[in-house]
């Protein structure tokens, strides 16, 4: 059963009791993430994840991990474009353990300068590791060639400059105006009683903030080409369609669509590109939703020699998808596939956690399994023909970086 109480300042909790299970996970989610910063402070919103973790006025680093390690614990974060959370999932008789821990980093980190030097350079490592890994920088590059400078072109781990530029005070102050009392859901999610909500709300319904006034604007789709040559086996090409925001009407047709186009290992780029013709090792697509738009991303690696026949191939998949849409076959399993994910999904605490946190904190609301079911199978072919139409137009941003 899914309760919400919201506390005296704002914050929102939600708690889900499953009584089947011994763990809890316990999440802290902040709406912020890279879409909050500017060009100066681009990827303060990670570097401020990782920063919670490096020691508090009462607990080292250390002290914290070996808090969780001896309670078995896991704990862990990260940030997205929109938000930011961090979490630990513990046996239930150590919740109250693990809530004090993750409020203690909440409130009281200590920011040591020291610490931070050291932590810069972990970050530093870690976009290293980024621009080493060609599959995955594509996606960033992909971005920016979809929004250019709008803050969903930023790259989530920053820059060399901007992560050597923060000190102490900007760390704080950027915390001070997005970690308020609104834009902060605490998720609980496990064999957990009504009563932890008066846990949750001593150490979190009371402080108070100034309040964040972050307007977003929607951005411009730009559909750009970005091509970068780098010493690399593969090609690596991401292809980006405007797509739909989180809220939009057509959103389980879209996904019921991407699903049968390059979402799983029986959809049509993958059999095609893969199976038919030995183009590619990895190949698919997915969407990716924010509050006000959406983008449609489809990846795949190959050799550079065979870059024009996987695009000829790729064009060929989506021309067949525009000409004749979805079987009926096509349309059936991919309904009957989107609903067993979703119910196997459910099974851990983890999952149930994340997914509460996340409508809590985007949607404002939540939707039944029951409900979500009823969405999927109300999926037509007229709907999912109408996506295709006016997802797969002239328009479309790419990257590509090769040898």
């Amino acid at each position: 059963m899914l309760r919400k109480h919201t506390c005296t300042n704002g914050l929102r909790i939600v708690m889900e009791d499953i009584p089947a299970v011994r763990s809890v996970t316990i999440g802290i989610w902040i709406r912020t993430g890279s879409r909050n910063e500017t060009h100066s402070n681009n990827g303060i919103s990670h570097f401020l994840e990782h920063m919670l973790f490096k020691g508090t006025a009462n607990r080292t680093a250390k002290d914290i991990a070996e808090a969780f390690d001896a309670i078995g614990g896991q704990v862990n974060a990260f940030t997205s474009k929109e938000y930011t959370c961090f979490y630990a999932k513990v046996l239930d008789s150590h919740k109250e353990l693990a809530l004090e821990i993750l409020a203690d980093m909440f409130f009281h980190s200590a920011f040591d300068e020291e610490e931070m030097e050291k932590e810069k350079k972990v970050v530093l490592e870690e976009i290293k590791m980024a621009e080493d890994t060609p599959d995955d920088i594509v996606h960033d590059l992909l971005s920016h060639a979809s929004y250019g400078k709008h803050p969903l072109g930023f790259p989530i781990l920053g820059t060399e400059k901007t992560l050597a530029s923060f000190t102490k005070e900007t760390l704080q102050n950027y915390m001070d105006k997005q970690y308020t009392p609104k834009n902060v859901v605490v998720s609980i999610a496990g064999n957990v009683q009504e009563d932890f909500f008066n846990e949750v709300e001593k150490h979190f319904g009371s402080y108070q903030a100034s309040d964040s006034n972050d307007k977003f604007e929607k951005p411009d789709f730009l559909a750009e080409h970005i091509e970068r040559r780098k010493e690399t086996e593969q090609a690596h090409l991401c292809l980006g369609y405007n797509g739909l925001s989180v809220e939009d009407d057509d959103i389980y047709s879209l996904i019921v669509m991407n699903n049968i186009f390059g979402g799983s290992m029986s959809s049509r780029l993958f059999q095609e590109v893969r199976e038919e013709r030995g183009l590619a090792y990895s190949v698919f697509s997915y969407h990716s939703s924010f509050l006000d738009n959406g983008l449609l991303t489809i990846y795949a690696g190959t050799g550079k020699d065979q870059l024009p026949l996987l695009r000829e191939t790729i064009d060929k998949t989506i021309n067949e998808l525009i000409e004749n849409g979805l079987t009926d076959k096509e349309l059936k399993n991919s309904k009957e596939q989107l609903k067993g994910n979703l119910m196997l999904s459910l099974e851990s605490t983890n999952s149930r956690m994340s997914r509460n946190g996340k409508n809590e904190l985007i949607l404002n609301r939540h939707r039944t399994l029951d409900e979500m079911i009823k969405e999927i199978d109300a999926v037509t072919h007229d709907s999912t023909d109408r996506i295709i139409q006016s997802l797969f137009n002239d328009r479309y941003a790419s990257a590509l970086i090769s040898p």
